[in-house]
């Protein structure tokens, strides 16, 4: 493993914002921590940086025990939500920092700034002034800046967070085609699941502290924790339930789960698309109270005459109209018993 944390535990005076926390990260493999604010997040970041000492526990980089160790003798990049570009300097001398405090030549820093730029989309912008750049022009200084040292680790604090929806989107995917390029190991942070989801090889949601969940995209979506990491992941169809054999008893009704599912007393997730909208007549009957418009589909908020709301999602065409009556049956391969 590349990096390694054993028990990493950091107190604010009484309050435990780091507990114990166990993560590994492989050379060339992009980890994503999500979750809400002050679930300690960023907290970790910065112990790894060497940025925020341990109160307990080690950390592990590269075989070599960094615990205690400075943040600049630690050989990681660093790229925070704000950039923190050089104001002085203009794009060639940010992204020539690096090379500089490592001892390169000035022939080997102005082919190197070349070399970042055209890596990151910028050719031709080492004498541009930082402050005449977009939002999305200095992400890339800050990200080439980072990059320029060739750290074995390189680290991202929020680092599409202050671009608008769009540029953000076509942001994330050209920085997951250029680390799986350069081999990149990466540990980032990010509030955003949609950013997560799109740029990491594994997902590590946490909580209070600590790891509620830790997979691929693909297993921590399909299957989430507990209730928790479901709401904290936009699903609000969370319901306790009676499991027996195949059978889930909810405030919906009964519901068919896959088997084999965990029995006995569960907390039971059905995710929109398992929720199908019929005649009146058919199933549980609810009411349309609204619709929101989400790109690729409609989400429908349905209310039962008795039990907790639920969320459908349909196509465009096919949504009911608020104020209408609609009969409610269930899918169940988009059931989830949670664990």
């Amino acid at each position: 493993m590349l990096l390694s944390l054993t028990s990493a535990t950091v107190r604010f005076g009484a309050r435990t914002v780091l507990d114990a926390v166990d993560l590994e990260v492989a050379e060339h493999e992009i980890v994503c921590v999500l979750g809400p604010s002050g679930s300690g997040k960023s907290t970790l970041l910065r112990a790894v940086a060497g940025l925020q000492p341990l109160d307990a526990g080690r950390v592990v980089l590269d075989g070599k025990d960094r615990t205690g160790v400075p943040a600049h003798r630690r050989e990681v990049g660093l790229m925070f939500q704000d950039h923190q570009l050089f104001p002085q300097r203009d794009v060639g001398g940010n992204v020539a920092f690096g090379l500089r405090m490592r001892g390169a030549s000035k022939e080997r820093q102005h082919a190197g700034v070349r070399e970042l730029l055209d890596l990151v989309g910028l050719p031709g912008a080492a004498r541009r002034a930082v402050d005449r750049l977009s939002g999305g022009e200095q992400q890339r200084v800050a990200l080439a800046r980072a990059l320029a040292p060739r750290p074995r680790l390189l680290m991202l604090d929020e680092p599409l967070g202050q671009l608008d929806r769009s540029l953000r989107e076509r942001l994330v995917v050209e920085l997951r085609e250029l680390f799986d390029r350069l081999g990149t190991t990466v540990l980032a942070v990010t509030h955003d699941q949609g950013e997560a989801f799109a740029l990491a090889d594994r997902v590590v949601v946490m909580r209070d502290g600590r790891i509620a969940q830790s997979g691929t995209p693909l297993e921590v979506w399909q299957r989430p924790a507990d209730e928790f990491v479901a709401r904290f992941l936009g699903f609000e169809n969370v319901v306790g339930a009676q499991v027996t054999g195949a059978v889930a008893v909810t405030p919906w009704g009964k519901l068919p789960v896959s088997e084999p599912a965990p029995q006995g007393r569960r907390t039971l997730l059905v995710r929109p698309a398992g929720v199908r909208l019929g005649p009146a007549d058919e199933g549980l009957r609810c009411t349309v109270t609204a619709r929101t418009f989400r790109g690729t589909h409609v989400a429908v908020r349905l209310q039962p005459a008795d039990g907790p709301r639920l969320e459908a999602a349909c196509a465009l065409r096919v949504a009911p109209e608020v104020g209408s009556e609609v009969g409610v049956g269930f899918d169940a391969a988009e059931i989830v018993v949670l664990d």
